[in-house]
């Protein structure tokens, strides 16, 4: 009480008192007499004067206290009810947690009481339970924001402010924590700088909501090729842009990643007619829910300087081939004693300029053969032939190769004829690539083996090496483009690197599919597999000659 109100009210205490006295005293003097209205008028007097103040001021100070103690329960229960209390000992163990962090945390009591507090903080904030340890053991009072885990994962931001408790003794004895949830606060403030920054960006972005698949968000780029303002695309969901621009790619990836419980997917399609490279992940909520980050990104102009790349590729290398056949023919005659007996030294040099020319121009076929891929330009001449045929007379043409390189090939399927419907020049084409590589990265004195598998749909064709295999770390990209140049000790066995490029669309046209097996240290085994029945797109043509896109 506020030290003049107290003055106050005892003064009128003592104001009351003479007042009642001096009523007694008058009253008692004119209804006693004798003994009695001598003394007790003054007596009573006295007595009144002196006790009535005080029971005046004891009774405000009891219904005060009353007031103050009614009062503080009432702000306890309000702070019980609204905010997240618990208490922890000198242990650091939970020994209380009110129903509202409960409901925030998602635990029982049961597995709250007797844990330690740091069992609420996210990992990354596990060290601030240390950090606020230290301050109340001091007797000082914490506040700030903690970082707290539900207990499905979630994140959760809580405003915090916790006070020491002591004992009868002063000692520290534990603490009393009252929190704020504030993560709707945390997330609307990240969600608004995270907006920012996408906004900013080329790329188009689209932000569904996984459960109705409703837009929540789109940026500047993808509100402008859309021309939708932020009300129209928000009233819309991806069945909606389906019908209107054709998103069905887009609307199928997202519905796959929620059935299977994929995270990411990766892909290429078109947005009204511009061709795009599509990333679409999965950003997981709380209690199963979630949103789609789908980002669109345009390759138009990537594609347009890939086929312009392309054509001077293709340009320059029609260009190169016509003189270098001539040279190398040129230097043929001479090597045959056309031109005369050429001297020894002389003969060894033009039989190393004529190998080099020889190739040089079988890079020059296969940079027109993967120009003719890219622009699905390649022919393919379908006839029955024996496979085992073909292996057997691709061995031949590489003779060679093996006395150059010191190796031998074993054929193994070969004894019985292998009838099929392709293309004999391409599959000699692909056996020479694989033989080649195996020549190459094979020890002298090794040997190859060359097998065919047989069975009713399909025929298996695999080349066995015995070199040092393949690294984990270039293996995915072996049928890569350029491969071999992105690896010294590859690139220096010679080769563009095209060549399993070209094995791979080859054999991808014709049907099948190509693969490897390998070993660091031990070797590497290249198979391909081809349908013993044509695949539709090429026995629905009745030509010899077919093209295949």
């Amino acid at each position: 009480m506020a030290p003049e109100k107290q003055k106050n009210e005892v003064a009128l205490a003592a104001l009351s008192g003479c007042g009642v006295a001096a009523v007694w005293y008058a009253a008692s003097t004119a209804f006693l007499t004798g003994t009695l209205g001598s003394v007790l008028p003054a007596g009573g007097a006295i007595a009144v004067a002196s006790l009535l103040p005080t029971y005046i001021l004891r009774r405000k100070a009891k219904a005060s206290s009353a007031t103050e103690l009614l009062s503080m329960s009432q702000r306890l229960d309000a702070l019980n009810k609204h905010a997240c209390i618990n208490i922890v000992n000198d242990q650091n163990a939970l020994t209380e947690v009110n129903d509202s962090l409960l409901s925030l945390t998602g635990y029982s009591r049961e597995e709250l009481i007797g844990q330690q507090v740091r069992v609420l903080y996210d990992d990354p904030a596990k060290n601030k339970a240390d950090e606020v340890r230290g301050f109340l053991e001091r007797g000082k009072t914490w506040q700030g924001e903690t970082q707290l885990r539900h207990k499905d994962g979630s994140v959760l931001f809580t405003h915090a402010t916790i006070m020491p408790l002591f004992d009868e003794d002063g000692n520290w004895s534990g603490s009393i924590s009252a929190r704020t949830d504030v993560t709707q606060a945390h997330d609307l403030i990240t969600e608004r700088q995270t907006t920012q920054t996408l906004n900013e960006l080329r790329d188009d972005i689209w932000i569904v909501d996984s459960e109705t698949e409703k837009f929540s968000y789109m940026n500047r780029s993808a509100k402008g090729r859309l021309s939708m303002s932020e009300a129209e695309y928000k009233s819309k969901n991806l069945s909606d842009l389906n019908h209107d621009q054709e998103i069905e790619e887009v609307l199928q990836a997202c519905r796959t990643l929620r059935k299977n419980g994929g995270s990411s997917t990766q892909f290429k399609a078109s947005l009204l007619g511009v061709p795009m490279h599509v990333s679409v992940k999965f950003l997981p909520g709380g209690a199963g829910t979630g949103r789609y980050l789908i980002l669109f990104n345009d390759i138009s102009e990537h594609l347009e300087q890939e086929q312009q790349k392309s054509a001077f590729i293709s340009t320059v290398s029609h260009e190169l081939r016509s003189p270098l056949t001539s040279i190398k023919g040129a230097m043929g005659l001479l090597l045959s004693g056309s031109a005369g007996e050429l001297p020894d030294k002389a003969s060894a040099l033009l039989e190393i300029a004529h190998r080099n020319a020889d190739r040089l121009i079988l890079i020059i076929n296969d940079i027109l053969d993967l120009d003719k891929i890219s622009n699905g330009q390649m022919d393919f001449d379908i006839k029955e032939v024996d496979l085992a045929e073909l292996v057997q007379e691709t061995d031949t043409a590489n003779a060679m190769f093996q006395q150059r390189f010191g190796v031998e090939t074993v054929l193994q399927g070969v004894d019985a004829p292998v009838m099929m419907h392709t293309d004999p020049n391409r599959i000699i084409q692909v056996l020479t690539n694989l033989l080649s590589n195996a020549y190459k990265f094979s020890s002298p004195g090794s040997s190859i083996t060359v097998s065919v598998e047989d069975d009713a749909e399909q025929v298996r064709i695999a080349v066995k090496d015995s070199g040092q295999g393949i690294p984990a770390n270039e293996q995915h990209k072996i049928f890569d483009r350029f491969a071999d140049m992105t690896n010294s000790d590859r690139a220096s066995k010679g080769g563009t690197g095209l060549g399993l490029s070209i094995c791979r669309a080859i054999v991808e046209n014709l049907g099948g599919s190509i693969g490897f097996e390998t070993e660091v240290g031990v070797g590497t085994t290249f198979f391909f597999t081809l349908p013993k029945v044509l695949p539709d797109m090429i026995a629905a043509d009745n030509s010899d000659t077919k093209q295949i896109a």
